[in-house]
């Protein structure tokens, strides 16, 4: 069975509606939550990929976010074995930063609806194509300026970048395709978390798109799962049970 890591920066934020189009494509998943200390794996070995989820502030703030830089080697782990990696929110601004991308504290927020849209560097990426003129729910603290040789697949309507692909199967998306109005009022009630100030307002317009945002996750499952090869069993290291085998070598 297919087996993702994924990356959880607050319990708000989780896989959300992705995790029905997963569970569908019989794609296993497991949680690992560096803000409450978990353990980042030193190995990509034991997954087919890493997906990281968005967050309550900017990456720059290494206070507020102390395992920025066990995350960006975990992101660089993973594509060097040629894993996909996909970033949502802060996920995509810690991809943007692995590949050299600089932290910006500011702005403090960005939470908005925006339309897509396809970049002349975009035009051959079959995901970002797929994705051109569709409404998207955008949610992330901070910013990341983009570095050289990285060119923006998707822009919002102010021209900011939206989608990168910075390695192999590895996708940043500032837009939040796992978000649903749900998801919303656990991040204003959720304690210690930095809900931007008009999130009501985006509540309410959330409730209002609905339609809209789950005909966008649908579309962007199927271009992910296409483009980075969701779907294909990639050699993992066999798990031993260490107990066994030393009670074994005990026995003899």
């Amino acid at each position: 069975m297919k087996n993702y890591l994924v990356l959880q920066h607050t319990y708000a934020e989780f896989l959300g509606l992705i995790e029905a189009q997963l569970q569908h494509r019989n794609i296993a998943y497991g949680y690992v939550r560096p803000f409450i200390g978990d353990p980042l794996p030193s190995s990509a070995s034991q997954y087919d990929g890493v997906f990281l989820l968005g967050g309550a502030w900017p990456t720059a703030d290494r206070d507020k976010v102390p395992h920025a830089d066990e995350e960006i080697n975990v992101i660089r782990m993973f594509q060097k074995a040629n894993r996909p990696v996909i970033g949502i929110g802060m996920g995509a601004l810690l991809m943007a930063e692995a590949a050299g991308g600089k932290p910006l504290l500011e702005p403090a927020y960005t939470a908005k609806f925006t339309t897509a849209h396809l970049t002349e560097a975009g035009r051959d990426d079959e995901f970002a194509a797929s994705l051109d003129g569709r409404r998207l729910l955008v949610l992330y603290h901070g910013d990341v300026e983009l570095p050289e040789g990285v060119e923006p697949l998707l822009v919002d309507d102010e021209g900011h970048w939206l989608l990168i692909r910075t390695a192999g199967q590895s996708y940043g998306m500032l837009f939040r395709p796992e978000m649903k109005p749900g998801m919303l009022e656990d991040i204003l009630m959720e304690e210690g978390h930095n809900p931007p100030p008009n999130i009501g307002d985006l509540l309410g317009e959330a409730h209002m798109e609905w339609g809209n945002m789950q005909e966008s996750t649908d579309i962007a499952l199927v271009g992910l799962v296409k483009a980075c090869e969701l779907m294909q069993e990639r050699h993992k290291m066999p798990v031993f049970n260490l107990k066994v085998e030393m009670d074994e070598s005990a026995d003899h």
